[in-house]
């Protein structure tokens, strides 16, 4: 096996803001190839974020670790072990070998990877809500009026502004189904409840993720689900599998994202894990390219929400894969029938 890397700049149509961070016009990303002996060639993908303590220089740094000799594309699980013992975090360096073995593995049997992991892919039936980031109220007007074709909006929030940019966004599209996301803006239950039922007035939000930091204490999750009007999914909160008792005391839905789980595989186990528990299930991202959100596009089948757009965000993605016209995601003008289904423009 022969692994290669490059870095990769992706560039925002706007700029890019959530609670927690300053904005920028650029994500930076990682994209990896996994060559066989017999010529395959797996994809992947990294998307690091400062959030976990994670960027390219770091996702740079375990690939040089990585001996490609301890890479299978027959023996994906083992492959993964192999990794575990590299580093015990790592998580998005993770995710984008683990990616690419299954684009090999999938390749080699001639199956897409949603084939491969017996899941299948219903054409016409997943939708992905588009996001709306944080900005101006005028800006978030414009956002808004160039995200008509979307039937479901994310907006971020957890501001002191967020009533105002609400308000903004439905001056815009005033009845429009809405998803909210205060990426661990709100710092008390108090300021949480009160955001909550503000929300619940609006009568057209599906859920809030991550009202709270992920560091709140179990008491406080406990107490703001009892009382929340509206669903409330955990997201930082809740990365493998091995946490779901937890997110099930405390959320209604949990948002699985695969740099946050080390990739596909665990991916998988965290969306079943979940649903086990009787938890809705959502399938997010970072800003990515198609490379990326074309493997989460290959869970869809285990999620009830898709917020799968990070490819949708930027302006020169060198990949093509996963479509979302209107927001339905399709396989149908992939430009590969095996694995991914991606290929480089």
């Amino acid at each position: 096996m022969k692994l290669n890397y490059k870095r990769l700049d992706l560039q925002l149509a706007h700029m890019w803001t959530i609670a927690r961070g300053t904005g920028t016009n650029v994500f930076k990303a990682v994209t990896v190839e996994l060559i066989g002996a017999d010529g395959t060639v797996g994809l992947g993908e990294a998307a690091p974020t400062s959030r976990y303590k994670e960027s390219v220089d770091t996702v740079q740094a375990f690939f040089k670790k990585v001996d490609a000799r301890g890479l299978s594309f027959n023996d994906i699980e083992g492959s993964m072990t192999y990794l575990d013992t590299l580093s015990p975090h790592d998580m998005s360096a993770k995710c984008a070998l683990n990616i690419a073995l299954l684009d090999g593995a999938a390749k080699r049997a001639k199956k897409p990877i949603c084939d491969f992991l017996e899941l299948g892919f219903r054409e016409a039936h997943h939708v992905t809500s588009f996001t709306i980031g944080i900005d101006t109220p005028d800006m978030i007007r414009k956002k808004v009026l160039e995200a008509e074709r979307f039937p479901v909006l994310k907006v971020k929030v957890g501001v002191a502004e967020d009533k105002v940019n609400m308000q903004a966004l439905r001056e815009v599209a005033p009845t429009k189904t809405l998803r909210v996301d205060a990426n661990e803006g709100w710092k008390t239950k108090e300021q949480a409840l009160e955001m909550l039922e503000w929300l619940a007035k609006d009568g057209h939000i599906e859920f809030v993720e991550q009202p709270m930091p992920a560091t709140t204490s179990a008491k406080d999750w406990v107490w703001l689900k009892q009382r929340s009007p509206l669903p409330i999914f955990g997201d930082e909160s809740y990365h493998l599998a091995k946490d779901i008792a937890q997110a099930a005391e405390w959320f209604h839905g949990v948002n699985v994202k695969l740099v946050k789980t080390g990739g596909i595989s665990a991916g998988f186990d965290a969306l079943q894990a979940a649903r086990k528990a009787g938890l809705k299930t959502m399938l997010g991202c970072m800003i990515e390219s198609s490379i990326l959100i074309s493997a989460g596009a290959h869970l869809a089948e285990l999620c009830d929400y898709l917020d799968v757009d990070g490819n949708l965000l930027i302006t020169n993605d060198p990949y093509l894969g996963v479509t979302a016209e209107k927001g339905v995601l399709s396989f149908a003008g992939a430009p590969e029938k095996f694995g991914l289904r991606v290929s480089a423009r």
